[in-house]
């Protein structure tokens, strides 16, 4: 079964707590917290005291994307926020080993992400510890930008490691998701598509917008 999970990043900032209602209202089991620290990207935007804003508002997972440099540092903070998942960058640990064994220890599931140009060669030891990889179709730090067709294949190859490992990893797709671009991924084998401004937007509701993305993969 495929998840679609809305990236508040493209919801209003002034009401996130809405965005987040009517995701769980649509339907969805998860929404995704982009965390961005001006320095992994160029933007900054949310710590966890939205986290922690959110959580009493939705029963729905809260899963916190960290693009930011040593978040190792960050992790109890976020999971005392309220986060059910933790997703930190391979390229921005100093031991991502050690990142995704402190996540499980906290008690939440532990996700790892890789940016397109990084290949999957760099966390291919660490699959077993992860209940989540993220496939960045896009270079992260903003939202609203085109689908990096190339990752296709990646995710393609993702999927073969994953079953050699009779692996029940879910593989996650951030990135220009869209109605075009959501079956392409779902055929290479993703079964989590993170989607920001094909959902948050002026042209439907998010539950339109979420009905419109499930229709495009059946």
């Amino acid at each position: 079964m495929v998840i679609i999970e809305p990236s508040i990043l493209s919801a209003d900032f002034a009401h996130l707590g809405e965005a987040a209602k009517e995701a769980e209202a649509a339907g969805v089991k998860a929404i995704q917290i982009d965390v961005m620290d001006g320095r992994f990207v160029p933007n900054i935007n949310f710590g966890p005291g939205v986290v922690a804003s959110l959580r009493p508002l939705v029963k729905i997972t809260l899963d916190v994307h960290l693009m930011i440099v040593e978040p190792e540092r960050s992790l109890t903070m976020f999971t005392e926020a309220g986060a059910d998942r933790i997703i930190v960058h391979q390229e921005a640990c100093i031991n991502v080993h050690r990142a995704l064994e402190s996540i499980r220890e906290l008690g939440i599931e532990a996700g790892v992400t890789i940016n397109p140009g990084t290949p999957l060669s760099t966390i291919e030891e660490v699959l077993d510890l992860a209940d989540l990889v993220q496939i960045m179709t896009v270079n992260p730090g903003f939202g609203g930008q085109k689908f990096i067709h190339s990752q296709i294949d990646k995710i393609r190859r993702l999927r073969q490691m994953l079953d050699e490992r009779n692996s029940r990893a879910l593989i996650a797709v951030d990135g220009g998701i869209d109605t075009e671009t959501a079956p392409l991924v779902v055929n290479a084998g993703a079964t989590v598509l993170v989607a920001g401004s094909s959902i948050y937007n002026s042209s439907g509701t998010v539950a339109q917008n979420v009905n419109a993305l499930f229709k495009s993969i059946r």
